[in-house]
């Protein structure tokens, strides 16, 4: 899999530090923001980033959903994941392209799905 500037979108410091890792470690650029607001800042202002991988339910502000279809529209060539551990989120409900992934994922779902997209 070619390598990817990807943002990783999650108010769990813990699982945002254990995503990066697994994404860095596989050869990944990656850059962390704890909500919706970050991520949009942060978008606008590294337009290298090629992918985000977004948590739905990330306190106040913005959910990852609306994040998932701003990023659609505003950079459509972004590759984008979602993930939750308490939402089920069905095809309708995300952007063209965008899958979903459950929590708790493992290392190796993390990283087929990105290989998937990218694809």
């Amino acid at each position: 899999m070619p390598s990817h500037v990807i943002l990783v979108v999650e108010d769990e410091p813990l699982l945002r530090l254990d995503a990066m890792t697994i994404l860095e470690e596989a050869g990944h650029t990656v850059i962390g923001a704890s909500n919706s607001a970050s991520a949009i800042d942060i978008l606008e202002s590294r337009p290298d980033i090629t992918a985000i991988f977004t948590d739905i339910d990330m306190g106040a502000g913005h959910d990852g959903l609306w994040l998932a279809a701003r990023v659609r529209d505003r950079w459509p060539p972004v590759l984008i994941i979602v993930t939750s551990g308490h939402r089920r989120v069905t095809a309708e409900m995300l952007p063209s392209d965008a899958p979903f992934m459950a929590k708790p994922y493992t290392e190796n779902q993390l990283l087929d799905q990105f290989a998937r997209l990218a694809a």
